[in-house]
């Protein structure tokens, strides 16, 4: 039920300190089974001058982790994206006397028990200090259980536009641009430690990925002695990975600003009319426009899973999720392929930092092309843990305890490929592996 008051301020400390005084602290919540009038209440605390009479919700479709409300651009590819990864509420909400995309808002409300998994107060750094720099809508207040920001109208990508080169052009273009201009470690971390800020690497056992990896792993149920034995193992192949050399396996760069969620829903393939000239699309949304060669353009949504990590992962992550939800490991990248990405990473990459026009050589190819694959088994690991920790707490109709066990599958193939040092067995090399290996 929303609450009685009214009133609204700067949020309270969850995001990164420079950025608190600009997003709008509304003390009031979302209400699922009160749904038009607790949003109806938020909308028009945001914005007073609208009138109740004049707004629609538009609601996307129910999905595992988060039950979004869908409109015109944004279709039924977001179910299966949707019953993966999300949960709680996403709304559209339109005033028929504005723009209706322009000036729409997203209502995101969280859902229930996902804080185990999700660092909220994180979600909220990230996407502020993304706004900040043109690569989000921008954020237009946080509520008690969820944010307010602009709608970006698209087409989410299919499973079938990644293999597509202009499409995975543009995400190498897009991806590299976030790698090169999100800051990381610049900023000191707040006096109270208890505030998760994105950006205070070092300071905080959970701001990178192998902090959320070790997160997970510890929230793992050990209730049964089957279970205890699983949480064991899996804490031992964490400690395993830690010593493995992949840990700070970053081609001398640091850590990024990883999405770490790069799958195909998270994808919006800007409309064909925004892409030459002047960009109408993103008036008054605050997004950059990247720069790369590509003749689509792209921007990537939902980053509670944002978080400093290993370049390699990002990316390799993104390859894992050419496979699609059925996790068909035929629609997998080849080598051949996965160098194209990388080139343009790495052009985009150089474009966003302090050598704008240094050139990408072949062996700085091939050695970003060695650190993703060796990085090709750590996805698996890190869904698999999600997926194990979803079983324990998920009310959705959906096998987290198999997917779990799909994830993870990919992880054991590639932890025996790595530990024999290269030389594969063929005979029962996994499948994975084998189209990994495509040139």
């Amino acid at each position: 039920m929303a609450s009685s008051s009214s009133s609204s301020s700067t949020a309270p400390s969850s995001c990164p300190r420079q950025l608190q005084a600009k997003i709008k602290y509304i003390p009031l919540s979302y209400n699922p089974h009160n749904s038009h009038s607790s949003a109806t209440h938020l909308i028009l605390t945001l914005f007073p001058d609208w009138e109740a009479k004049d707004l629609a919700f538009m609601r996307f479709t129910d999905g595992i982790t988060n039950t979004v409300r869908i409109s015109g651009l944004l279709n039924c590819l977001f179910t299966r994206f949707l019953i993966r990864r999300k949960k709680g509420q996403l709304l559209k909400c339109v005033n028929s006397t504005k723009d209706q995309d322009k000036d729409a808002v997203l209502l995101r409300a969280y859902g229930r028990e996902t804080g185990i998994l999700i660092d909220r107060e994180r979600e909220c750094s990230n996407h502020a200090l993304l706004s900040s720099y043109g690569l989000a809508p921008p954020l237009l207040a946080r509520f008690n259980n969820g944010l307010l920001y602009r709608y970006v109208a698209g087409k989410v990508c299919s499973v079938k536009d990644l293999s597509n080169p202009d499409i995975f052009l543009a995400i190498a273009d897009r991806l590299g641009e976030w790698h090169g201009v999100l800051p990381v470690n610049t900023i000191q971390p707040p006096v109270q430690l208890s505030v998760t800020d994105p950006l205070a690497l070092r300071h905080s056992s959970e701001s990178s990925l192998w902090g959320v990896m070790q997160k997970w792993t510890d929230a793992l149920p050990s209730n049964t002695h089957a279970e205890a034995a699983r949480k064991q193992e899996l804490l031992n192949e964490l400690r395993f990975l830690r010593e493995s050399g992949l840990k700070g396996k970053d081609g001398g760069v640091g850590l990024v600003f990883g999405h770490c969620d790069l799958l195909n829903g998270n994808v919006i393939i800007l409309p064909e009319g925004a892409q030459e000239g002047e960009d109408l699309l993103l008036q008054g949304t605050g997004l950059a426009r990247s720069i790369g060669a590509s003749s689509k353009r792209v921007h990537f949504i939902d980053y509670e899973y944002a978080t400093p990590c290993e370049r390699a992962f990002d990316i390799a992550n993104h390859f894992a999720e050419w496979g699609g939800f059925d996790c068909d490991y035929t629609l997998l990248p080849t080598r051949s392929i996965r160098r194209q990405f990388i080139r343009t990473y790495l052009q985009s990459y150089h474009a966003h930092t302090q050598h704008p026009h240094a050139a990408v050589s072949d062996e700085e190819i091939e050695a970003l092309l060695a650190e993703v694959d060796a990085f090709r088994g750590i996805p698996g690991f890190y869904w698999g843990i999600w997926a194990l920790i979803q079983d324990t707490i998920s009310q959705i109709d959906f096998d987290y305890a198999a997917y779990a066990e799909v994830r993870l599958g990919e992880y054991w193939a590639w932890k025996k490929a790595f530990v024999a040092g290269g030389q594969k067995e063929k005979k029962n090399e996994h499948l994975r592996e084998k189209k990994w290996a495509e040139e």
